[in-house]
């Protein structure tokens, strides 16, 4: 019994920080451009260590580099730094704390204001119901797995 309870938390401990995760397209149906208002589009969102931000854009056109506070002030990024450029950018969010990120082409930073700036928490305040969800029927699965083990 005690092997059971042990494989029970285990399957839990890798499963559950995946279903809360989030992946959060940047700028919704927008993607990832010039001239929109990213702060905006940030504002009242949550953003938690474990989620994913993903930047679409049409690949060659723009690119995301993550920069600090003073490199998103003045739309400069750090000497050596490779710029993602797929056009379907994935960052994992695996820190809590203030995360600036820029489009390095041209002048998109300067003139067309292609930069966002988050806070990402530790952890979410208030889950998601389908996370909840995800949970309860992941919870369900295992126990009904464990109840045939035994």
């Amino acid at each position: 019994m005690a092997s059971t309870q042990f494989i029970f938390f285990a399957i839990l401990a890798i499963l559950a920080p995946s279903i809360l995760a989030k992946e959060i397209k940047v700028g919704d149906d927008k993607g990832w451009t010039i001239n929109f208002d990213y702060q905006a589009w940030a504002m009242g969102k949550e953003f938690v260590v474990g989620d994913k931000l993903v930047f679409i854009y049409p690949q060659g056109n723009h690119n995301v580099i993550k920069v600090d506070g003073s490199g998103f002030q003045q739309c400069v990024a750090p000497a050596n730094t490779e710029p993602l450029t797929t056009g379907n950018d994935v960052i994992n969010l695996t820190s809590p704390g203030q995360k600036w990120y820029i489009c390095g082409v041209s002048k998109h930073c300067e003139s067309g204001n292609q930069k966002l700036a988050i806070t990402v928490a530790a952890e979410s305040s208030s889950s998601p119901p389908s996370a909840v969800m995800g949970s309860v029927t992941l919870l369900a699965i295992i126990s009904i797995i464990m109840m045939m083990m035994v």
